[in-house]
């Protein structure tokens, strides 16, 4: 998740209004009306609160005839709520993933042949750390991708291309919001091995 994206979820999240919000469609979905009833506010109110967490991605909505339903993605807050814990600052899990330069070149010459294409995606963590590090340089820094731009790159090297793109959201090489890719600053990944 890029640091300017992660601070904006805080922000949203900092509001207590907001917070009661989270906690009512942590039961299921509700429309707007409902959500003022509930917490004795206006609907103006509401719908303002509303448009801030949607801009986070933590909900959505659903028209359900003349009325709109809000629903809480808890994967994607949960995803957003820990990532600050995943900014490489715990020491433990760093030094897990440590990888010595002679070790970078050992794990690539054992996964990537010699047209630079994977021959499979490694099972063990840290190795795989180090294929999906090199990869993903191969894309531009600051460049919003399209799914279908991110498949045709991954598709030049591995044809699981699905498992890959996954592979670079979950471990913060990359963030996507609404299929849209882009690359996370190298600070933020678990490792780095330069091309």
């Amino acid at each position: 998740m890029q640091l300017d994206k992660m601070v904006n979820f805080y922000k949203s999240v900092g509001d207590p209004t907001r917070l009661r919000i989270v906690s009512l469609l942590k039961n299921g979905p509700l429309h707007g009306q409902a959500i003022a009833h509930k917490l004795g506010l206006r609907a103006p109110t509401i719908t303002h609160h509303i448009k801030k967490l949607r801009e986070t991605g933590m909900l959505y909505s659903r028209r359900d005839k003349n009325t709109i339903y809000y629903y809480l993605d808890e994967k994607r807050l949960e995803f957003m709520a820990t990532a600050i814990l995943r900014l490489g600052d715990d020491e433990v899990k760093q030094k897990e993933l440590d990888v010595t330069d002679t070790e970078q070149v050992k794990i690539l010459r054992n996964f990537i042949n010699r047209e630079g294409t994977l021959r499979q995606m490694p099972s063990q963590l840290k190795k795989k750390l180090v294929v999906l590090s090199y990869y993903v340089q191969g894309l531009e820094k600051g460049k919003v991708y399209s799914e279908k731009e991110i498949n045709e790159y991954i598709k030049e090297f591995y044809n699981d291309y699905a498992t890959v793109r996954r592979e670079w959201i979950m471990q913060q090489f990359m963030y996507r919001e609404n299929n849209q890719y882009e690359r996370n600053p190298e600070e933020m990944w678990p490792v780095v091995v330069k091309r």
